[in-house]
């Protein structure tokens, strides 16, 4: 027993160092973005659960903030795999100023319903997740889509069982109701490890693609479910 506590705190601490060593390098002066993301999940009881998130957006991997993100949301399990949700967001943007180093604040409210429904081919975990957006910033009013397709793959441990690593992958594509009607699109790709029955972190690499440009993130994401 002792010796399984000791492996665990072990494999604990080469997680934390793997996570820092992006860090490390990207510490300097750097276009590569880091978010880090908080994402709990409360069941209430089977059928309601509330939702909560809080993420914390980075121009470069270490500070300057980009944008501040608090979300919740309460849900419903329409059966084992399929749950819809009504939630709210409050968005903090702290947007570059064309041609010079300044910043400006811009406050948005947004209200979301969404409809998420999981299935499994084999041990491969696949999640669609569908969201509609009403946005109000500032002064405008915003309508957007967005579908969200993930995977989770299990990785092989022995024979015996399989490790408490994950392979996580995912795509999401955003639609204005207007023009332009293309918004963005984010790929990612990450390691995650399984603390616990109810806790996971992931380490991972996301490209946002926007109409005419792209920008790179390091995202370092908690997972916790109460």
């Amino acid at each position: 027993m002792r010796k399984e506590k000791t492996n665990l705190k072990s494999k604990i601490t080469l997680l934390v160092f793997a996570l820092a060593l992006p860090l490390m390098g990207f510490s300097q002066n750097s276009d590569f973005g880091n978010w880090l993301i908080y994402i709990g999940n409360k069941k209430l009881n089977s059928k309601w659960n509330i939702h909560n998130e809080v993420q914390y957006r980075n121009y470069n991997a270490i500070g300057n903030l980009e944008q501040l993100l608090l979300r919740t949301g309460l849900g419903y399990n329409i059966s084992e795999k399929n749950n819809i949700l009504l939630g709210y967001g409050y968005i903090l943007s702290q947007n570059y100023v064309e041609n010079s180093d300044d910043k400006t604040s811009v406050n948005e409210h947004r209200v979301f319903q969404q409809y998420t429904t999981k299935q499994d081919v084999g041990k491969v975990k696949l999640s669609h997740r569908y969201r509609f957006e009403q946005r109000f910033v500032e002064e405008d009013f915003k309508l957007r889509f967005r579908y969200f397709l993930s995977l989770n793959i299990p990785l092989k441990y022995n024979k015996s069982g399989e490790s408490p690593f994950y392979l996580s992958a995912y795509n999401e594509i955003f639609l204005n109701s207007k023009s332009s009607i293309f918004d963005r699109n984010r790929v990612y790709g990450g390691l995650g490890y399984n603390l616990s029955k109810n806790v996971k972190i992931e380490l991972g690499y996301m490209n946002q693609f926007f109409e005419t440009t792209s920008r790179d993130q390091l995202n370092i994401i908690t997972f916790v479910t109460f």
